[in-house]
């Protein structure tokens, strides 16, 4: 049985901490605890409940507009691990730059970045996004048709990264990917970026974004990145979307085609 004297030090140990990390508690509280129970009362889950209100407050075919739309449920609803428009500014000043006629996106999510991306995508070019959850997959293809996106233009494939990826060239057509957009499971990056490597889908040039390599990171894709002599790179330093306090960062690599 711990002391009342003891207690009461560890009070000012514990009211630090919580002003410290007050933003990583808060981003706790509304990613997880409130999700859950939000999933328990309504028995619908958190992607649909967000579908639901894109489908009521955006405007049909507008993708900028369904885009701000999923901005506004996030900050005042509920949070989505979306994009977000600080980062979405620097993919889109990307796909400007690079113009590019094959894209990659691993992680279709809400569909958020391939909205995005698709709106930003040169006449004639094609974005395939690859997603493991089945209902996810299935929320994200109607959020991309009512931004007016068919499949000539989005393709999107439901199955494991790690299973796709070697199936692209045969199976999807996809034979070199120009851009590559990681948004999917952190831990996946470095095993999926070497896939990419294997199965040369990626030409000299190809560009690749990964998304949260700060927060929550991904040291090992990192350290690899830097040690492999494969890749210029450089860390866009941003926020956690819809988290300004939390730090976070985007990598964005050149594939040198050194080997």
């Amino acid at each position: 049985m711990v002391s009342p004297a003891i207690a009461l030090a560890f009070i000012p140990f514990v009211v630090t901490l919580l002003i410290r990390y007050r933003h990583y508690f808060l981003l706790f509280y509304r990613a997880v605890l409130a999700r859950r129970l939000r999933d328990c009362l309504t028995g619908i889950p958190k992607q649909d409940r967000a579908f639901q209100y894109v489908l009521t407050h955006s405007i049909p075919g507008d993708p900028l507009h369904i885009l701000e739309t999923f901005d506004q449920w996030s900050h005042h609803c509920e949070y989505l691990s979306n994009l977000g428009p600080q980062k979405a500014k620097i993919l889109e000043r990307l796909i400007y730059e690079k113009a590019p006629l094959t894209v990659l996106e691993l992680g279709t999510y809400c569909a958020y970045a391939t909205i995005l991306i698709a709106q930003s995508l040169p006449l004639g070019a094609r974005l395939y996004t690859v997603e493991m959850d089945a209902h996810k997959a299935s929320v994200a293809e109607k959020i991309i048709r009512l931004a007016g996106f068919d499949d000539d233009t989005v393709e999107l494939i439901v199955g494991r990264s790690e299973e796709v990826i070697p199936q692209l060239k045969e199976k999807f057509g996809l034979f070199q990917a120009d851009l590559v957009f990681m948004g999917h499971w952190k831990r996946c990056y470095l095993r999926d970026l070497q896939l990419l490597e294997a199965h040369d889908l990626l030409p000299e040039g190809a560009t690749i974004l990964a998304d949260n390599v700060i927060f929550p990171g991904a040291p090992q894709f990192l350290q690899y990145v830097k040690a492999s002599g494969k890749y210029k790179w450089r860390i866009h330093r941003t926020s956690l979307q819809y988290f300004r306090a939390i730090p976070d960062g985007m990598a964005q690599l050149t594939y040198t085609g050194l080997q």
